[in-house]
């Protein structure tokens, strides 16, 4: 399995051109916070937390965890998702354990569009918070340029969870593009089966009308991949699914993007 995450070195001991694979022992990532900063960050306190990936601050600004999407909880209709309550009580205990205040790091965007604030969180010692979600499996790593500060390190405390089966990772399958016919986040996977390029940027149609989308602004961080190679692998995503409704039958119907390589597994 390969990961095509953009070169980092983790570590400061070596550097890699192209994709590698993420190896990581149990020992290795008990003993290394990989996110952990040693700055001193702006620090808000926390009026609650909302649920696994979002909090509010005593400011009544709601922030949005970047790098995770955790399990939805239930209201308006909604089924509560397995492990959305964990993720939600691991959150607050970690906020509560720092004296309920947390260090934050601004995303490049540092809102979204419903006007939340996007950030990274960190404890008083410069641990951060959304590593703890992953590597626990209670979260799925997500990125979405341009916040793309901590790609790496955040991939690896989900590797650690998704080797062990841990939380989410527990019953997590990736869905077929076959069996692909609703929107939302979901875990995909399919055979690329033709691969085209255009304003819009690359896209890896899967077949059985589903596409992945690389937009042309994310293209920097795939510098270097040939992506016409890709044609007849496997490749597995995860990240919201969209229907194009309204647009010409010549596109597909369903559509996802992936704006980083970490977002990538090609097999």
């Amino acid at each position: 399995m390969t990961y095509l995450i953009s070169v980092v070195a983790m570590l400061k001991k070596a550097s890699f051109v192209g994709a590698f694979f993420l190896l990581l022992s149990s020992s290795a990532y008990a003993a290394t916070s990989f996110c952990t900063i040693n700055k001193k960050l702006p620090e808000y306190a926390v009026q609650s937390v909302v649920d696994g990936d979002t909090l509010r601050l005593q400011d009544d600004r709601r922030v949005r965890l970047i790098g995770i999407d955790a399990p939805e909880m239930g209201g308006r209709g909604r089924t509560t998702e397995p492990y959305a309550v964990q993720a939600k009580r691991r959150l607050n205990a970690l906020v509560q354990g720092n004296n309920n205040k947390v260090h934050l790091r601004l995303g490049e965007q540092s809102h979204d569009r419903y006007g939340r604030v996007l950030a990274h969180l960190y404890d008083r010692d410069g641990v951060n918070l959304e590593e703890q979600l992953l590597s626990e499996g209670l979260a799925f790593h997500v990125v979405i340029a341009p916040n793309t500060a901590l790609a790496e390190c955040l991939a690896q405390a989900e590797q650690h969870a998704r080797q062990r089966r841990l939380g989410v990772w527990k019953n997590a399958t990736f869905v077929s593009a076959q069996q692909l016919n609703k929107g939302g986040f979901t875990l995909l996977q399919g055979r690329i089966e033709s691969v085209e390029r255009n304003r819009g940027g690359v896209w890896l149609n899967l077949g059985h009308s589903v596409t992945v989308n690389i937009p042309l602004q994310a293209l920097p961080y795939f510098k270097g991949e040939r992506f016409e190679q890709w044609r007849g692998r496997t490749l597995k995503t995860r990240g919201w699914v969209t229907e194009r409704r309204g647009q010409q039958k010549k596109y597909a119907k369903w559509r996802i993007t992936a704006s980083h390589p970490s977002m990538l597994e090609l097999h």
